[in-house]
């Protein structure tokens, strides 16, 4: 008989995010989404770990080369985060610091993006599985060279048990519950989807107007 299926949630109390060689050179290759759209889910992603204070870990691979410099947005949004600038491995699990980084969080569910999808992200978060890590992978967060080519990736790690996720799935299941901050979560979401601009501002006229009509 099959397993029956159990429904392992993100905890923001034991959940850690891993942002894997958002780089300047390396973000050039991204041609699955828009340079805009990429930008704004990478940076959302970013807002959503910071907003669960969640421990953090930013890493790169090969800075001196091609690869580029991590860019700049994430290193201001973490100044304090461990951020490992690997000399040459491909797979950051390949690197000591960055195992031991990821290790010292005390988190057993890591919460990874990357570029690219189908290296950057697939070759540790597989070697984090094999670890005995729940992993959750932001598909919109992380970018490849084209569909086919992350449609390869996404496959690949969902048949080792990885979970695959966009970045607001990631913010609602953190969150759990609209009434453990509503104003908070939803200030970022309208930061990051315009058109939950819409959504907030109703829900503050409505605010409003019943706070008008009950003094």
């Amino acid at each position: 008989m099959s397993t029956p299926f159990s429904y392992r949630r993100l905890n923001k109390d034991d959940a850690a995010c891993l942002l894997i060689d958002h780089q300047s050179g390396l973000i050039s290759l991204v041609q699955d989404f828009s340079p805009g759209e990429f930008k704004n889910n990478v940076l959302a992603l970013a807002n959503v770990a910071a907003f669960f204070e969640l421990p953090t870990i930013l890493t790169t691979s090969f800075e001196d080369g091609p690869n580029g410099p991590l860019v700049p947005e994430l290193k201001e949004r973490f100044p304090q985060a461990p951020y490992i600038a690997r000399p040459g491995q491909i797979n950051s699990w390949d690197n000591e610091e960055f195992v031991a980084a990821v290790r010292a969080t005390g988190r057993k569910q890591l919460i990874i993006a990357g570029v690219v999808t189908d290296v950057c992200v697939t070759f540790p978060a597989l070697s984090a599985i094999e670890a005995g890590f729940e992993v959750f992978v932001v598909t919109d967060a992380s970018g490849t060279f084209n569909e086919a080519v992350r449609d390869a990736a996404w496959s690949r790690m969902s048949q080792a048990g990885v979970q695959l996720m966009n970045w607001f799935s990631v913010a609602c299941e953190l969150h759990r519950d609209w009434r453990n901050d509503i104003e908070g979560l939803g200030s970022l979401l309208s930061q990051h989807i315009p058109n939950y601009r819409n959504l907030i501002t109703s829900y503050t006229a409505l605010q409003a107007a019943r706070k008008d009509s009950t003094s």
